[in-house]
């Protein structure tokens, strides 16, 4: 105990102790006043700043008011009765502030006859009244959330064997733990739920002695939002007092984060994500090389025209490295261009979205992916093509509670080669480097902590393909094998009672086997390439395995092993080419992961390109603050030029255009 709050001037037979979310508003019931009793804490879930506010009169309800609870935001306020067995609902105008409390219906409990606390699922979907006439705790179903007007009882779990008068009920936030306080062994009995707010599946865990010298009479128990802090209100000195736990309702022990499914869930995603970053880079690489064996023949379908300026010497010489001024022709085809020593230069965007169902032991992911890749590669003499790819991304992660998630800023930097092996048969490979960024919400109670934490890797990928041809169908068997090693920081979450994470180290070993069938049709205005690929993926991956321990007690450590995503996999992709006589190359697939076990992903890519006429140049660059975008066409020895900028910082929109021609006699 750290501290203690006398509420004996506003009751003296204090009854119900409860909080707002925050724990900036404290609330006490007791039938010596038959009314519910605000304070206000300057600093929340500290006493020591708690000061009265105001008082609600209930007695025209119940003249033995026994417990008060509210809904999330505060606007529905449920007294429960003890004269009439009853929960009485009021809403309030003000979340919270129970002087604008208003009277709404009250619901019977009957199944209790001497009810003491009255507590409710966050959805408000299932409420529980203690009372120590049934030495039980009654469970009740509601049909719509926080209305006790259709509430249904449904079962009760009796407390007996540990206490004849309870009197204080809690449960975890997630509702897989229940606690019990009475006046008979003057305890705090902490039970165990296999489901989540069900009694039914409650098994006693132990319980904590309270001194005899601190309270001989227990009534109400509530914990922090974080469940770092617990609240105990007692009768006999008519005191609230406020203990501070070493862990996240460690009342009688720490609760173990490998049995947390949010927490096994946070792991698992992580390591998922470290591995699915490897295939996803390698992903536009490989469509790449797959793109210019359809189009080999095609005209050049590289951004040459495009220029990309800065004021900033670093990044006016990275734009220089990807994205050249002119190349020597805009009309040859990308064979000749690549046979000559020329470098041609390319873009891949990426969305995709993706579920893994939920487990026995862990949550299930939503998972959302954005990424561009831009790359250059060229052909030498002997038939080998070479490049380097950068890719950027960014993935969003929500898991298990709704306050769950991950965000994951990517950039790796991929080099790659194609080398021929005889007509149609080619052998692929890359190297690469990536660094990223990892920001992570998890769920602690009602609240969430906050981590950040760092990852690099190295991978590579080796594809062997080769094409037969039939009738007008070209078929591409095909394996391939990725490999790749990353090294996750440590982390603390926010809070002095959370998890420490140390670091992690993941390998990948992913083999495939599938093919791939395209075929060409001539239309009148291009071409159209459509295709169609397939694969089976065999995830061979050495387990990871990860320690947690909590940050106020490092002497225990948990490990969670066995870290490892779906071993079987399939991976089915359909899309299309499309080259215009005009000069527009549109590229774009869908595609489609499958796990065996419990998990898929659907992606979308798409390119567009674009050879421009000749003597017309476009340039888009960065000067300080502004942003410029410039057309410029020669036209019969004349060059005209359009121009506008964009003012990126002012507050009040600022543009500006120009229109410039001139020749040169």
């Amino acid at each position: 105990m750290v501290d203690s709050f006398s509420v004996n001037s506003e009751e003296t037979t204090p009854n119900g102790l409860s909080f707002n979310n925050d724990g900036t508003k404290m609330f006490i019931v007791g039938h010596q006043g038959d009314d519910v009793n605000e304070y206000t804490l300057s600093t929340g879930f500290d006493l020591s700043t708690a000061t009265f506010v105001d008082s609600f009169d209930v007695s025209s309800e119940d003249d033995d008011a026994r417990h008060a609870q509210f809904n999330q935001n505060g606007t529905k306020m449920f007294v429960l009765g003890k004269e009439n067995d009853r929960v009485c609902e009021y809403t309030l105008d003000t979340g919270f502030d129970v002087s604008t409390a208003t009277f709404v219906d009250c619901a019977s409990v009957s199944e209790e006859g001497q009810p003491d606390e009255l507590e409710f699922s966050p959805d408000g979907t299932k409420m529980f009244v203690v009372g120590e006439s049934g030495d039980d705790i009654n469970e009740y179903t509601l049909s719509t959330g926080f209305d006790v007007s259709t509430a249904t009882f449904v079962d009760s779990f009796s407390v007996r064997s540990e206490e004849n008068v309870p009197m204080g009920l809690a449960f975890t936030y997630d509702g897989t733990k229940m606690f019990v306080t009475g006046w008979q062994n003057d305890t705090i009995i902490e039970y165990k739920l296999s489901t989540a707010f069900d009694v039914s599946t409650a098994t006693l865990v132990n319980s904590y002695a309270i001194p005899d010298s601190v309270e001989n009479k227990p009534q109400g128990l509530t914990f922090s939002s974080d469940g770092s802090k617990m609240f105990l209100l007692g009768r006999e000195n008519n005191k609230v007092y406020e203990y501070t736990l070493t862990c996240y309702y460690g009342v009688i022990n720490c609760m173990d984060p490998t049995s947390d499914k949010d927490d096994v869930a946070s792991v698992e995603v992580q390591t998922e994500s470290a591995k699915q970053l490897i295939q996803h880079t390698t992903y536009p690489v490989l469509n790449r090389m797959e793109w210019l064996r359809r189009n080999s023949n095609s005209a050049n379908l590289t951004n040459q025209n495009i220029k990309f300026q800065f004021s900033n010497e670093i990044l006016a010489s990275l734009s220089n490295l990807i994205i050249p001024t002119s190349l020597s022709s805009n009309n040859s085809s990308t064979a000749e261009l690549q046979s000559s020593g020329n470098w041609s230069y390319w873009s891949e965007g990426t969305i995709s979205v993706g579920k893994v169902g939920d487990s026995i032991s862990s949550s299930a992911k939503n998972i959302n992916t954005t990424a561009i890749t831009i790359g250059a590669d060229k052909k030498t003499d002997n038939g080998r093509m070479f490049g380097a790819a950068l890719r950027f991304g960014n993935d969003d992660i929500d898991f298990g509670n709704v306050k769950n998630s991950l965000g994951i800023d990517a950039v790796s930097l991929t080099l790659y080669e194609t080398r021929p092996h005889g007509e149609g048969k080619f052998i692929d490979s890359l190297i690469g480097i990536g660094t990223f960024k990892t920001d992570i919400k998890n769920a602690v109670g009602s609240s969430s902590t906050e981590g950040k934490r760092d990852g690099n890797q190295i991978f590579s990928s080796f594809k062997i393909r080769e094409t037969f041809k039939q009738n007008e169908l070209n078929i591409t068997p095909k394996i391939k094998l990725d490999l790749g090693f990353t090294s996750l920081s440590d982390y603390s979450e926010s809070g002095s009672t959370n998890l420490k994470f140390d670091k992690q180290n993941i390998g990948t070993i992913i083999a495939s086997i599938g093919g791939a069938v395209d075929n060409s049709s001539n239309l009148r205005n291009g071409t159209f390439k459509p295709y169609f690929e397939y694969d089976y993926f065999l995830d061979i991956s050495p387990s990871s395995e990860q320690k947690i321990s909590y940050i106020s007690d490092t002497s225990s450590t948990y490990t969670l092993t066995n870290i490892n995503s779906s071993t079987h996999n399939f991976k089915s992709k359909l899309g299309f080419d499309y080259i215009t006589n005009t000069g527009w190359d549109i590229t774009s697939s869908y595609q489609r992961t499958q796990s065996k076990e419990n998990g898929y992903s659907d992606a979308l890519y798409f390119g567009a390109n674009y050879i421009s006429r000749k003597n017309t140049e476009y340039a888009m660059f960065l000067d300080n603050n502004k942003a410029f975008l410039n057309y410029k066409r020669n036209i019969n020895g004349f060059d005209i030029s359009f121009g506008s900028n964009y003012s990126l910082m002012s507050q009040i929109p600022n543009y500006g255009a120009r229109i410039e021609v001139s020749s040169t006699f």
